[in-house]
């Protein structure tokens, strides 16, 4: 196997490359907006308007072609493997996952078109007459297809690529490390610091894009509740106070402040939408709901690809289709990166599923409920409603819970859920982007906690600056066109975790010749009903499982040693002296890599039938076999010393069946394989 990363990284540190390169371009561009605002923005306008003229259709063609990519892997062989070792399991269960999901992913986004959207397709739709039922059933496809499954295939291809090159193979959990099978050690130089830099750009950008938007939902919703007045002085002081709140939850980590602040804000949506299902007109919301589904499924294809091409309304595809589009590919290495984080242990089948199922199904209730309810009010003549909606976004939800009852308690609801969103996306983005810009020694971790600081500040200035250089169109602009280069990145990432998969493969294709759990006897031939009936009720502690490694299995692996050391490759036993201790064999086989055999302490809890009055412990100990895919599932403990060298050179030959395959694979590649201490 190839080399990983530099040997000197003994620590986490900054990346200086990645980190300087990324905040410098960051703060000369927020400066620039901020001090020269005109220049600024004709600029931002006339590189918006050639992109958006220039590469529509590319944006168009680049999220389906990421959606099928991640549907064909899920469902192919590549969806049974883990996003980490064979043997690690989901750290978060699925309804904390599902919260970060959707606290992370969407956010406050959906605060503020949830109204706006829907009432604003309804009326000026971007073909045929407005305020029709046609224009109202249109109105909802389009706001499904925006929000829909098409860019959590993005996020799912981000996600799922980072998760598997990092914990899989142990590589940095950054954007360059789902290029390796492309460029192999290349990544740690320049080429990997610029996908890097452009992922933290992208971002950046991406996140500032959302928080700009709830700066103006939260201060029109404060300018209601406590008469404040609607301006960028206002506007600053909200964006001073959220890096505040975003820093001290960042701080605390994704398994406290984030988890808890996400699971929170998930319970509050859903109270919401079902308080506005019941006091608004429940039989229609649900009638249509299940039609919205219905029109959304049938018509995905068609709207997929809908260019508009013989009469193309070119200012609504800016502010509409290809600005979302564009915003969820900006957004892509954030969120990407997030759900790795909190999804290591799952197969790529489940992270599949659950991410593009999941946070869709609550969007379409959410935005059906909400949406079809505002439709339903404009329809019954709420007209100055719609006309507020489409001139003054920001102002959507709050005008449309003044329509119903408890508009004073659903007001100060809505503006704590603007807030948490606020939160939860500004410490979630701090964590990932200290992380894009730090070398951690251990993919686990995350970086110190005085770059998350440094980040949400990076982020609120940001904010600010493109606030002042056009509120939310100059956001929107931004946006669109950061998200084309990274998009070319994307293509680079399906290709490389493509490659990766296809190489696993080969793994999965080796002949199974581990034991199957009966060890035969001491004289070779098959346990007696008695001996498997022994060992079946064997539960050892710690101490029977250390001694057992240090007396048969250190000697096996010796053996093993010795007789390959005899043929001339170079091998080592290490792990004794560790902790935890462990035993781990290695056969370094030049350019094809190594051949690790590690076997690890792990405790089990004891069956019930097997504890004992009075006993002081509860759980016995296993001696797993772990290969670098991960733990293998049987457990070595009371097997002979014979029996164990006969397991290594099954595994042995297996590993190099598995070489041999490979190198007859045509454009394989060679990853760093994990080396679990676990």
């Amino acid at each position: 196997m190839e080399e990983q990363a530099p040997a000197e990284e003994t620590r986490d540190r900054l990346n200086p490359t990645v980190f300087y390169g990324s905040t410098i371009g960051i703060v000369l561009f927020a400066l620039w907006t901020m001090f020269f605002t005109d220049m600024a923005e004709g600029v931002i306008n006339t590189v918006l308007g050639w992109v958006s003229n220039s590469f529509g259709w590319y944006y168009f063609l680049t999220v389906v072609a990421y959606l099928a990519f991640v549907i064909i892997i899920a469902s192919s062989r590549f969806g049974d493997i883990r996003l980490g070792p064979d043997h690690s399991r989901p750290e978060f269960n699925i309804v904390s996952w599902a919260s970060m999901l959707f606290a992370a992913g969407i956010g406050i986004d959906l605060l503020f078109f949830c109204i706006a959207e829907p009432v604003t397709q309804f009326l000026a739709p971007p073909q045929g007459e407005g305020g029709t039922v046609e224009a109202a059933r249109h109105a909802m496809e389009l706001t499904f297809l925006h929000w829909g499954v098409s860019g959590w295939g993005i996020y799912t291809l981000v996600g799922m690529s980072l998760a598997y090159f990092s914990y899989r193979h142990q590589l940095p959990l950054t954007i360059r490390s789902a290029l390796y099978p492309i460029f192999g050690r290349g990544i740690h130089g320049p080429i990997g610091h610029v996908v890097d830099i452009a992922a933290v750009l992208g971002t950046v950008f991406g996140i500032a894009t959302s928080l700009g938007i709830g700066v103006i939902q939260l201060n029109y919703g404060l300018s209601t509740l406590f008469d404040l007045p609607e301006s960028t002085w206002v506007q600053a002081a909200l964006v001073l106070m959220i890096v505040v709140f975003a820093t001290l939850s960042a701080v605390s980590g994704v398994e406290k402040g984030i988890r808890r602040l996400s699971e929170f804000n998930m319970l509050l949506a859903a109270c919401l939408v079902i308080f506005v299902l019941i006091a608004g007109p429940t039989l229609f919301l649900l009638n249509a709901f299940v039609m919205n589904v219905g029109d959304y499924i049938t018509s995905f294809i068609a709207l997929s690809f809908n260019t508009y091409a013989y009469d193309q309304p070119t200012e609504w595809l800016n502010g509409w289709t290809i600005f979302f589009w564009a915003w969820w590919i900006a957004w892509g290495p954030f969120v990407g990166l997030f759900l790795a984080r909190i999804s290591r242990g799952r197969t790529i089948r489940q992270f599949t599923i659950g991410t593009l199922i999941l946070p869709m199904t609550f969007m379409m209730v959410w935005m059906s409920i909400m949406g079809n309810s505002a439709i339903d009010m404009v329809m019954d003549g709420a007209e100055s409603f719609g006309e507020a909606a489409m001139t003054n976004p920001a102002s959507s939800i709050y005008l449309f819970m003044e329509s119903l009852p408890l508009a004073g308690i659903t007001t100060i609801v809505v503006s704590i859920l603007a807030l948490v969103f606020f939160v939860t996306s500004g410490d979630s983005g701090a964590l990932v982007l200290s992380n894009f810009t730090s070398i951690l020694t251990d993919v686990n971790h995350d970086a110190p906690v005085w770059m998350r600081i440094l980040w949400a500040t990076v982020i609120g200035l940001l904010t600010l600056a493109l606030l002042m250089a056009g509120g939310l169109t100059a956001l929107q602009s931004t946006v669109v066109i950061m998200g084309l280069p990274f998009s070319v990145v994307l293509f680079l990432m399906m290709w490389g975790l493509y490659r990766a998969l296809k190489t696993e493969s080969l793994k999965q294709r080796r002949p199974r010749l581990a034991p199957s759990g009966a060890p035969a006897g001491a004289d070779g031939n098959a346990p007696t009903w008695r001996q498997r009936l022994t060992r079946a009720m064997s539960f050892p502690d710690r101490k029977q499982a250390m001694r057992f490694l240090e007396r048969t299995v250190k000697p096996a692996m010796a053996q093993i040693e010795h007789e390959l050391r005899e043929q001339g490759l170079k091998t080592g036993i290490t792990g004794m002296e560790d902790e935890p201790r462990h035993l781990e064999l290695n056969v370094d086989l030049g350019e094809e890599g190594r051949f690790t055999y590690q076997v690890w302490p792990r405790a089990a809890a004891m069956p019930a039938f097997a504890i004992r009055p009075h006993a002081q412990h509860n759980t016995y100990y296993q001696l797993e076999v772990h290969l670098e895919e991960g733990g293998q599932g049987y457990d070595l403990m009371d097997y002979t010393q014979h029996q164990i060298v006969e397991d290594i050179l099954d595994q042995y030959e297996r590993h190099l069946f598995y070489l041999e395959r490979r190198r007859e694979a045509p454009g394989d590649v060679s990853m760093p394989g994990p080396h679990s201490r676990e």
